[in-house]
């Protein structure tokens, strides 16, 4: 029996979070943690199936687990590295052997991949479903630097699908992209304009793990304000993915 189950005497009610490396909650925010521990949340079980790299087809091979947990509601946060599969080459090269993607990430690619996602849990669910908008990358929404310029346009444009997808589907949307920009706006930040897999290393092994510095001081270290390292979420960014999910679970 879970404990949630046996401290309320009642079914905990199921929810399944679906998504890479922020859901994962590896080198980021633990948002899904910060929402246990609220009072509020005390007859929730939530079901962790965050994979760090994940893309949409990724996601959409994992669904018979999805389904198996029996859900109550579903949380979908994915496309963040469809984006930056995207934009960088390295991390295209990478994704393509280590995520054995069958194609390369498209806009297209991701829409039939979510719209899939979406439909197959309707049909072999009875949960509600929510899709999340993606956080920015780069704090830097006016950017003059061609990477920042080309990421502030896929994020907005891969979030837009998302919401389309969610119109269209009818299930949930959570705008986690516009609470964030509209925050990134009125206070902008460092832009990302590169990626490299060994400052990513340097910060979840070496600062984290060996000099046990806090996700935010690193985040200061890097020069980022809601994020820890321009892609993962420090505490100020997660907890507004956490503030947002919770309006769900409320609904």
């Amino acid at each position: 029996m879970a404990k949630n189950e046996q401290a309320s005497g009642a079914k905990p009610t199921i929810v399944t979070c679906l998504g890479s490396s922020t859901t994962a909650a590896k080198g980021t925010f633990k948002w899904i943690d910060e929402l246990e521990r609220r009072p509020q949340n005390k007859n929730i079980r939530f079901v962790n199936l965050g994979v760090g790299g994940d893309l949409a087809y990724n996601a959409l091979e994992r669904l018979p687990r999805v389904i198996a947990s029996h859900p109550d509601k579903i949380i979908i946060l994915i496309g963040g590295n469809d984006v930056l599969a995207t934009v960088f080459k390295n991390v295209r090269r990478f994704f393509m052997g280590w995520k054995k993607l069958p194609s390369e990430p498209s806009p297209d690619r991701f829409r039939q991949n979510l719209e899939t996602i979406v439909r197959r849990l309707t049909q072999e669910t009875q949960a509600k479903i929510a899709l999340s908008s993606l956080q920015p990358i780069g704090e830097d929404p006016s950017s003059t630097d061609p990477t920042q310029k080309e990421l502030n346009t896929l994020i907005e444009r891969y979030s837009r699908i998302i919401k389309e997808v969610a119109a269209t589907e009818q299930v949930d949307y959570i705008p986690l992209y516009e609470r964030l920009h509209e925050q990134i706006v009125a206070s902008p930040g460092r832009a990302f304009t590169n990626f490299r897999f060994l400052s990513f290393y340097r910060d979840y092994v070496w600062r984290e793990f060996i000099l046990r510095r806090s996700f935010d001081d690193i985040s200061r270290l890097n020069g980022y304000q809601f994020h820890i390292d321009g892609v993962h979420l420090n505490t100020r960014g997660g907890m507004i993915l956490a503030d947002l999910v919770q309006e769900f679970l409320d609904r």
